[in-house]
């Protein structure tokens, strides 16, 4: 068997040539920059790793090389660099051309410009990672809880035909009703239910692309093209909050795509490593508890816009409820082997 360490010997290769890619561009800062912005992206999305390895434990492993290969230069370079070239040319009404022109050679105005579509940004991916959320919570099939008297009573609700969709958008609605600047509700509404949207498409089109059997929980996201684009959103939705937020450090995009993108092979690693080890067979609630932060991670970008919550908060709560699940299924081990 691999030991623990050797599945990370790659992201600390691509984390050297990060720093000597910083040290280049912008020396000592640059490197410090990039080393916080790996830090953060790997705390901020260890929760995904949990989730990812949920999925990946029922592909073959193909289907899991695949997403552990392509899907990391889709992380790294799709989302960390192009997407929000893709924003700021939406937000700007740019051209590609002129939106690479500004993110290289106007960098402070690249970062005002799309900073102002965060609003939008937030409830898109807020919308996403809540859909997530309580699709997990709401399966009435649930039989193991963790925090039982909450999460019973959303099973119950899962009778409800569509509920998570429901209840997303009820949230939507009372964090746009919360905006103190009323020119932003419309986007905000809009982009939130983008993102609703684009979860049920997504899902859809996991179902339908891998054949999906009925009576098949649907829970399981199956292996296949469809299940591939389902994480690659999840992985989206995940870095949407981060790459706004890292504009608070530098306004240097390209600094910033190598310490996320660091970031992004440590949280592919840890799942590499949860999905070999059988990690969430063991540990019964670590799942629960990714998905809890998960949660809390859509109620910080929807209430972010208007209230600022630090994403060092963040982190800290996300860790906070994964260690505390990890607890939890420790003791429950032991008190089973008693």
């Amino acid at each position: 068997m691999k030991s623990a360490v050797s599945y990370f010997n790659a992201s600390f290769l691509f984390c050297a040539i990060a720093m000597l890619g910083a040290w280049l561009l912008g020396g000592f800062k640059a490197v410090l920059t990039v080393t916080f912005l790996t830090m953060l992206e790997t705390s901020l999305s260890f929760d995904n790793a949990v989730v990812n390895a949920g999925v990946l434990q029922h592909w073959n492993a193909v289907w899991r090389r695949r997403f552990l290969t392509w899907g990391i230069l889709v992380a790294v370079f799709g989302m960390r660099l192009v997407f929000p070239l893709v924003i700021v040319g939406v937000a700007g009404h740019l051209g590609p051309w002129h939106v690479l022109d500004l993110a290289v050679n106007a960098p402070v105005e690249y970062a005002g410009i799309l900073t102002s579509a965060h609003h939008e940004i937030a409830a898109f991916g807020g919308a996403f990672l809540m859909m997530v959320f309580f699709n997990f919570f709401v399966a009435h099939h649930k039989t193991e809880h963790w925090l039982e008297s909450i999460e019973r009573p959303l099973a119950k609700l899962g009778k409800l035909e569509s509920i998570e969709g429901a209840l997303t958008l009820t949230l939507i609605l009372l964090a746009a009703a919360l905006l103190d600047t009323e020119s932003l509700r419309p986007g905000f509404i809009i982009a939130g239910v983008w993102g609703v949207i684009t979860y049920i498409l997504s899902r859809g089109l996991a179902a339908l692309m891998s054949g999906d059997q009925e009576g098949q929980t649907h829970q399981v996201i199956r292996q296949g093209v469809g299940g591939f684009v389902y994480l690659e959103l999840l992985d989206a939705s995940f870095s949407f909050d981060g790459v706004v937020g890292a504009f608070a450090m530098t306004s240097n995009l390209f600094i910033i795509s190598l310490g996320l993108g660091a970031g992004a092979m440590f949280v592919r690693a840890f799942t590499l490593l949860m999905v070999d080890r059988g990690t969430l067979n063991h540990y019964r609630y670590l799942e629960h508890g990714a998905f809890w932060a998960i949660g809390g991670l859509a109620a910080i970008m929807l209430l972010g816009v208007e209230y600022h919550i630090p994403e060092a908060v963040t982190g800290l709560c996300g860790g906070l409820l994964i260690a505390l699940s990890l607890a939890s299924s420790v003791f429950a081990n032991r008190r089973d082997a008693k």
